[in-house]
């Protein structure tokens, strides 16, 4: 199952938002407060597979998940997709197999893998979830997980969604299997794609950086003075995108 949360309208194209490795649907809150009176559709902000609120899955290969997103799209609505670093490259994946997307706006992308980063992954992927005495514990290390440390005050209610109480104490949502998502190709990924893309970048992203994009044969935005998370550092930004 896909937990996901709409708003807007029913007509017109439909805006899906798609986090990050760690996160949640509830990193978009500022975005979709954004978004009334500017897209004229409605929007669809989900749990990527084995993240908070949404099912684990046996596999988390970028096609696999985007094969789940996709069973939770309503038929027949012409489809914008927005997706925040991981869930960038599952844009793309959903874009090269749904013949209804029409635009992917992927963001703070990282598109290069040397083996030893994707062998680091699936270490960490076979590791057990560190399970904390406490909630806040658990909550910080969700943060941490998500990249929103230091941007957003852990006593906020949407974090809610990133932990989860288990027998012996509190540990975060995600499913450690997570990170083994692959070894990204975007390349590859852009091939299939026929839709327009557009890639940005914040300017002080420390994991991403402009030459990266270079000769992929897409659109380049970039959002001066932000880091990996523009979404959450300035929504109006990403909103302008579209």
């Amino acid at each position: 199952m896909i937990w996901n949360r709409t708003g807007g309208s029913d007509d017109g194209p439909l805006l899906v938002l798609l986090h990050g490795l760690g996160g949640t649907a509830e990193l978009w809150r500022g975005v979709e407060t954004e978004l009334p009176g500017v897209w004229a559709g409605g929007w669809m902000a989900v749990d990527l597979p084995g993240h908070g609120r949404s099912s684990v899955a046996s596999s988390y290969t970028f096609d696999a998940q985007a094969a789940l997103v996709a069973e939770a799209l309503p038929p027949g609505r012409d489809l914008v997709l927005m997706g925040h670093s991981m869930g960038g490259m599952v844009a793309l994946a959903l874009a090269g197999a749904h013949l209804g997307v029409r635009r992917v706006i992927g963001f703070s992308i990282k598109t290069w893998w040397p083996p030893a980063h994707v062998e680091g992954m699936r270490e960490q992927s076979r590791k057990p979830a560190r399970i904390f005495a406490t909630r806040d514990e658990a909550v910080e290390r969700y943060l941490l997980a998500s990249g929103l440390r230091g941007l957003t005050d852990p006593a906020a209610p949407e974090h809610a969604a990133g932990v989860v109480e288990v027998d012996g104490g509190w540990r975060i949502a995600q499913d450690m299997g997570t990170f083994d998502f692959g070894v990204p190709d975007m390349p590859a990924l852009l091939a299939e794609v026929s839709c327009p893309v557009t890639l940005a970048l914040g300017s002080e992203d420390k994991l991403v950086r402009a030459a990266n994009y270079e000769g992929l044969g897409a659109e380049v935005v970039t959002f001066d003075g932000l880091g990996h998370n523009p979404h959450v550092e300035d929504p109006a930004a990403l909103v302008a995108l579209l």
